[in-house]
């Protein structure tokens, strides 16, 4: 018979779910957390893009290893127990354990190498990861390979450090590893099940997604076909909350356990606030102010550099990002390997005019300047917008979702954006360069879209060379060297993609959770969090 606790209980999910307000703690065994949707596609772990959805996914597909939340430089194992690499570091053999998927099939080194051959050969946004190390969809029977259910062998197509491979197939997205029977299953038209994943979930982690409504809410439930210890939620609901005061509001009367995307202001009056904790940690990314180079004015180097003087760095840092990012201004993340001291850009109107004279834009120019409507984005293009007017750049703020917003970047349609990324989820910084820099074509048909090299035009083959020769090479000492080069060559360029701050993530909780360790490459496992109720 249903008692009193329990009837309570279900009365509160059920009006959690119907988003109305309340004024009672969440359920003992479900989490609910409040963040924005509107950089959420799809859920296709081949097709995703942004935090947000890693942050989701990352709780549904296991991968063959994964990246510590603490340590950066460590690979933790995850579907595979241990791994060998060869003595000629061509290839790398992975040892899965016994494991299952939520559908009940068990996972299989033939899953590993369907998910694997799937992603290369859709194409999507996610396969960019491999592809810039050689792998393809034409040499995916040759490199991954299964010999018996339980061994993955990883046959490098090219030279590259296979410490990077191996952390790169920790990375949610890429590494996600998929039950191959359930979306074969769900297959229609050749897809390889994209429609029907879009939508739904085929993995082995600890939670399977039960419902994804567009802007409203994603709703996971316990995998109890988990492989590992059973996580103490039975659910975790993620709801659209993309206001940070209203994130705030419900995180301090208790509807909500975790708000993931405050703004400072909102966090800073948590810090003091009795029942509510805030744990902010090195994270992925930067960031920038970025231009098109498919715009002739910014193919000019002097327009590119000029545009470096109109950031008021510190002010953005002081008065925008705090709890949201530090101060940055080179393209390798802090703390990794060959980082170089910020080369000490500030705002400098006067220059960024007589560079721009120079470049024949006396009178300045009207330009563009996308941004999510989230925060920090808004609040940091219009900040840039002042700071562009002084130089003479009119900037139209351009805001929306982040189909609207880094869709057009993806497309090689804008002129100006606020943007946030740059790689670093790897604890490398081959990271920092694929994802910011390199672009080994750049052509509109190679749609490279998960390099924002691409996205921006970018294109300089010595600098890719250099990129792939770093990538390669296994001596420290050489590594820092060729990575100091690039910096400088980058800086010498003038490259449109400007970083003004690195990213940290700053997420407020309710003081009553215990076991939440936000990971900086975004992928915070939720299995481990309590209630101490």
């Amino acid at each position: 018979m249903m008692n009193h606790r329990t009837r309570l209980r279900l009365s509160v999910a059920a009006v959690i779910l119907a988003s109305t307000p309340v004024f009672a703690e969440t359920p003992d065994d479900q989490l609910v957390i409040g963040f924005s949707m509107t950089n959420i596609l799809t859920l296709d772990p081949a097709a995703i893009t942004g935090k947000e959805t890693v942050q989701v996914l990352a709780n549904v597909y296991d991968g063959l290893v994964q990246l510590d939340p603490v340590d950066r430089a460590e690979v933790q194992p995850d579907l595979a127990e241990s791994w060998d690499v060869s003595e000629d570091g061509t290839t790398i053999t992975f040892h899965l354990r016994e494991a299952a998927f939520a559908s009940g099939n068990p996972v299989r080194a033939e899953d590993v190498v369907w998910s694997l051959t799937r992603l290369m050969t859709l194409n999507l946004a996610q396969a960019s990861f491999l592809k810039t190390y050689g792998f393809t969809a034409e040499g995916a029977a040759e490199a991954f390979t299964a010999p018996d259910d339980r061994t993955v062998v990883v046959t490098l197509p090219q030279k590259v450090n296979p410490e990077i491979i191996i952390a790169t197939l920790g990375i949610v997205g890429p590494g996600s590893i998929l039950d191959s029977e359930l979306v074969k299953e769900n297959a229609r038209n050749d897809d390889w099940g994209g429609a029907w994943l879009a939508q739904n979930s085929a993995g082995s982690a600890a939670f399977n997604i039960q419902q994804w409504q567009s802007n409203n809410l994603v709703l996971l439930t316990r995998n109890d076909n988990f492989w590992g210890e059973a996580p103490a939620m039975r659910r975790i609901i993620w709801r659209h909350i993309p206001e940070s005061q209203s994130q705030r509001l419900q995180l301090e009367r208790g509807d909500l356990d975790i708000a993931f995307q405050l703004a400072p202001a909102d966090l800073g009056a948590l810090e003091n606030t009795d029942g509510i904790e805030i744990q902010t940690v090195p994270s992925a990314g930067f960031y920038y102010l970025a231009m098109s180079m498919k715009d002739e004015r910014f193919q000019d180097p002097k327009v590119r550099e000029a545009m470096r003087y109109l950031i008021d760095y510190d002010g953005l840092n002081e008065a925008i990002l705090p709890f949201y990012g530090t101060e940055h201004q080179r393209p390798i993340s802090g703390g990794f390997l060959g980082l170089l001291d910020d080369p000490g850009h500030a705002l400098d109107p006067e220059k960024a005019k007589a560079l721009l004279a120079e470049a024949g834009y006396a009178d300045g120019m009207n330009v563009t300047l996308r941004a999510l409507s989230d925060d920090p984005f808004l609040n940091l293009a219009t900040a840039l917008q002042g700071t562009l007017a002084q130089g003479g750049i009119r900037a139209e703020v351009i805001t929306g979702s982040g189909d609207q917003i880094y869709g057009a970047m993806r497309e090689r349609n804008f002129e100006m954006i606020v943007g946030r990324g740059g790689g670093g989820q790897l604890p490398d910084p081959d990271s920092n360069m694929r994802a910011l820099i390199y672009n080994p074509d750049n052509s509109d048909e190679a749609r490279l879209t998960n390099f924002q090299g691409w996205r921006t035009g970018f294109f300089d083959e010595e600098i890719n060379s250099m990129i792939d020769a770093a990538a390669a090479t296994t001596d420290r000492d050489e590594r820092i060297a060729l990575y100091a080069d690039i910096q400088n060559r980058y800086e010498e360029e003038a490259g449109p993609i400007i970083p003004f701050s690195e990213v940290v993530t700053s997420t407020a909780y309710r003081d009553d959770l215990a076991g939440l360790t936000v990971n900086p490459s975004w992928s915070t496992d939720l299995s481990t969090v309590t209630k101490t109720r």
